[in-house]
């Protein structure tokens, strides 16, 4: 046998083995396997059906909550809306531009040029003294559950607020947008007050004054008029006490901080030489500049406290424009009725009063009622002004409390006068009775904030005093306080 049919006959039996092998080699997995267990499949999850992901659409173009889902799947349409949260951010932005730049320059044109930096310094020192207390326990104590008049600590240093979380404020924003939409409306609050208190206040006694004021004031009216579990908040509290309204802040913000600035002008005294030298403001141009910023921001104060781009935020906004142009021709008329000229000062006063007044209000009138509002707007706060100030001897240098504590008191009680539900479906179970509420909520706000204040201010005043020394309030406080000139000549 040669070798070549020794390899055939080799080739051939390696091929008959491996055919053997296949069937074996088979048999011997397949035993295997069946001595090993079956490992259980995990149980799938539920998948969302079709019309269930319809109505979360639905739900998000609409600005309500997201519908409860019979197949017990997640929804598909998770964390803030882009286009709500959008609106909320700029929002934001603009009421924070009403502090700074907006209402830094309409106090800042209106006193003398010896003191516009103090005016600008106060302004920047609120909103950064203001902004680490808020992230610390502010926001909490004004939006925690807590109890009727203050919230809790469970959110002191953001607990919770994450930027991927909704319902703090509504639906479909984020609950970090919440928190800071909040944030800005508790900067400008104790902002307006240093109009009243312009040219002759410390700067230390101010920021001490802010920060107790914050937790004795702002905190608990915050909490009261727009917690789930406040006082005063008629829309989302069935057991308030007192069943108000207050769209946009019209208790919360301008009767808080006008009234305030009342008593605190009134502790501190006059400006020293005011009557016997001129307190003209220096700059009408900074502040026409101030009062535009502010009426561009107020559309994120008002709009956006709709918290959502929906029909209530373009009510808001109509509402607002309405109300601060009518507003804004009333007062001017009247001036050039009483004075022989409309002045730009006028103006911008009205202007300012009419966003004021409509603030409660925006979000739950008609427009009709906006257009009344105004003309009331433009009358009521300029009689304050011209007539109750010299009537009472109060030196309230920038009209704080003429236009702001006059303007909101005003504007809380005409919300429940004029509130309807044709705007927003939310006062028509709070309409019956709902003006005698409105009332019961401006004198409480009244109340509490004459005689915190007047605590408060007492206070400083013993510990660091409020005025600085006569010398340095005749040359201005400006180089005194801050080291600086606004201007070199």
């Amino acid at each position: 046998m040669t070798r070549r049919h020794l390899n055939k006959i080799r080739a051939l039996t390696a091929a008959a083995i491996a055919i053997i092998a296949i069937p074996l080699s088979h048999t011997v997995h397949a035993q295997d396997a069946a001595s090993i267990p079956p490992v259980a499949e995990a149980a799938a999850a539920p998948v969302a059906t079709l019309e269930e992901r319809l109505a979360d659409v639905e739900a998000y173009m609409n600005n309500v909550a997201r519908p409860e889902k019979a197949s017990g799947a997640e929804s598909l349409v998770k964390g803030p809306g882009p286009g709500a949260n959008a609106w909320q951010m700029v929002s934001t932005a603009l009421v924070l531009f009403m502090t700074l730049p907006g209402l830094a320059l309409f106090y800042g044109g209106l006193v003398r040029r010896k003191n516009v930096l103090s005016v600008l310094a106060q302004c920047l020192g609120i909103a950064c003294v203001v902004t680490p207390i808020w992230w610390l326990c502010g926001y909490s104590l004004s939006f925690g559950a807590g109890n009727s008049l203050i919230g809790d600590f469970s959110m002191a240093l953001f607990k919770g607020v994450e930027p991927g979380n909704t319902g703090a404020g509504y639906w479909w924003i984020s609950d970090s947008i919440w928190a800071m939409f909040q944030l800005t409306f508790a900067i400008i609050t104790p902002a307006l007050i240093i109009g009243a208190i312009a040219e002759r206040m410390k700067f230390a006694a101010i920021m001490a004054f802010v920060v107790i004021w914050m937790f004795a004031v702002y905190f608990p009216f915050a909490h009261m008029v727009w917690s789930a579990t406040g006082l005063m908040c008629g829309p989302l509290n069935p057991t308030a006490a007192i069943k108000a309204l207050d769209f946009a802040g019209g208790t919360v913000v301008h009767m808080t901080s006008g009234w305030s600035a009342l008593v605190l002008c009134m502790i501190l005294g006059k400006r020293k030489g005011l009557g016997k030298e001129s307190m003209a403001p220096h700059s009408m141009v900074l502040c026409m500049v101030g009062t535009g910023m502010l009426w561009v921001g107020w559309y994120g104060f008002n709009a956006g406290s709709a918290l959502g781009a929906d029909a209530i935020a373009s009510n808001a906004f109509t509402t607002t424009t309405l109300c601060a142009a009518t507003a804004g021709l009333a007062w001017a008329l009247i001036e050039w009725i009483f004075k022989g000229k409309p002045s730009v000062l006028g103006f911008c006063s009205g202007i300012v009063a009419g966003l004021v007044v409509i603030t409660p209000a925006c979000g739950f009138v008609t427009t009709s009622s906006a257009m009344i509002m105004g003309v009331l707007a433009g009358v009521i706060p300029f009689l304050a002004v011209a007539y109750l100030k010299k009537l009472l001897g109060y030196d309230d240098a920038l009209d704080t409390f003429g236009i702001h504590g006059v303007g909101g008191t005003l504007g809380a009680i005409l919300t429940g006068v004029f509130a309807d539900e044709k705007a927003n479906s939310v006062v028509g179970p709070l309409k019956d009775g709902l003006l005698l509420e409105q009332f019961k909520a401006v004198g409480l706000t009244i109340v509490w904030s004459v005689v915190a204040t007047a605590i408060i201010a007492y206070i400083v005043k013993a510990v660091i005093g409020l005025r600085p020394a006569p010398e340095v309030e005749e040359a201005g406080l400006d180089l005194a306080e801050h080291g600086e000139v606004g201007y070199e000549h």
